[in-house]
């Protein structure tokens, strides 16, 4: 019971409140209608001369109930919020003994109220009668709507831990996708310093250079963190100084190819994914191998889906890029988490020579509301 539980202020309550009465109004509406189209017959039959009068009958009836229903909600929400249950018992029994007595004052009145207007007596009989007569359909009524209320508040409920659990996971994804963004910084940082530290003995205007390099890289870094994603063309303007400083650093050892469609360059993914698998194919095959080493990054969309490849011709051991390495394993982990399957990861060697990384996931311009 106690997580149905929802403070009698909150603008969800009031506004669950406001549309049980309005569904409960038009319900009972539709249903005192028909109840008075059946009436009619009988009525006719019997030689009723005015209308009108089962109309009234019924539908002075369900108007009172539907009038009177609210009050029953709030009643049995406030007895759920009792933690002993002869409590909301004792309630509810109260609630049992009052809405006949409101129900049919209410009603009657309302009928005695419409005679007196239209200039005609109206004789239904004595009020004991009246009350026996009503006591027995309004005990069931009550509990009817009683049962209705509560099955409202327990989907209420129910949307409500749904709703908790999704922002909780949104949370949750959030979190885990600033700790791998966060991640990527330091490791490449480290590794360029190194780079830049092994070219500074030999050549200080190139290493000045490679420092200008790695100070818009920073810069780029930086941007893309205040933002999880961006487009593809953006990611490219963070990419192209890391490609700077190593080709800087190898020379003519490396040759970079970077084919991108228009359509491509205008799609959303995560910021700084592919410092990581580009820094792999550079570290991990350039700097193993002793002849040139090409390095190819294309991307177009495909069906839908934005397919991105970086291709190397090197010659490292397929080992060098296993799969638990940082950089493989924080690309895999953050395509995960925005994608769920929707996106795929796969290494593999080039039926060319070298290795082939494949990413795929789907082609967004925008960002989701």
């Amino acid at each position: 019971m106690s997580s149905l539980t929802v403070s009698t202020e909150s603008p969800a309550l009031q506004r669950l409140s406001r549309n049980f009465a309005w569904g409960f109004a038009a319900a009972f509406l539709a249903i005192g209608l028909l109840q008075s189209i059946s009436e009619l017959q009988h009525y006719l039959a019997r030689g009723g001369q005015d209308p009108w009068e089962p109309f009234l009958w019924e539908l002075s009836s369900t108007t009172c109930t539907s009038l009177l229903a609210p009050l029953i909600f709030r009643l049995h929400h406030r007895s759920l919020a009792l933690q002993a249950w002869p409590q909301r018992l004792g309630l509810h029994l109260a609630g049992a003994l009052l809405y006949p007595l409101l129900h049919v004052s209410s009603m009657f009145g309302l009928r005695f109220a419409i005679y007196a207007l239209l200039g005609q007596s109206y004789e239904p009989g004595s009020a004991a009668d009246i009350l026996a007569y009503e006591l027995g359909k309004d005990l069931v009524g009550y509990a009817v709507i009683v049962g209705l209320c509560h099955a409202v508040l327990l989907h209420h409920a129910h949307r409500q831990r749904e709703q908790d659990l999704l922002r909780l996971q949104a949370e949750l994804a959030e979190a885990r996708l600033a700790r791998l963004a966060e991640q990527i910084q330091p490791h490449f940082l480290f590794n360029t310093l190194n780079l830049i530290s092994s070219v500074m003995y030999e050549d200080v205007a190139q290493a000045d250079r490679i420092l200008c390099d790695l100070a818009t890289l920073l810069r780029q870094a930086l941007n893309a963190q205040q933002s999880p994603r961006h487009t593809l063309a953006q990611e490219l303007a963070l990419v192209r100084p890391y490609l700077s400083i190593m080709q800087a650093r190898f020379g003519e050892r490396l040759s970079v190819h970077i084919e991108l469609s228009e359509q491509a360059q205008a799609c959303l993914l995560p910021s700084l994914l592919l410092i990581a698998p580009v820094e792999n194919a550079i570290t991990h095959d350039v700097a193993q191998s002793t002849g040139p080493v090409s390095v190819r990054l294309q991307a177009e969309v495909i069906q839908g889906q934005l397919q991105l490849q970086v291709h190397n011709s090197g010659t490292a051991p397929q080992r060098l890029h296993r799969e638990g390495a940082v950089g493989m394993s924080n690309t895999r982990e953050r395509l995960q988490s925005l994608y769920g399957d929707r996106a795929q990861v796969t290494l593999q060697p080039h039926p060319q020579g070298g290795t082939l990384l494949s990413l795929q996931l789907p082609a967004e311009t925008q960002l989701p509301a």
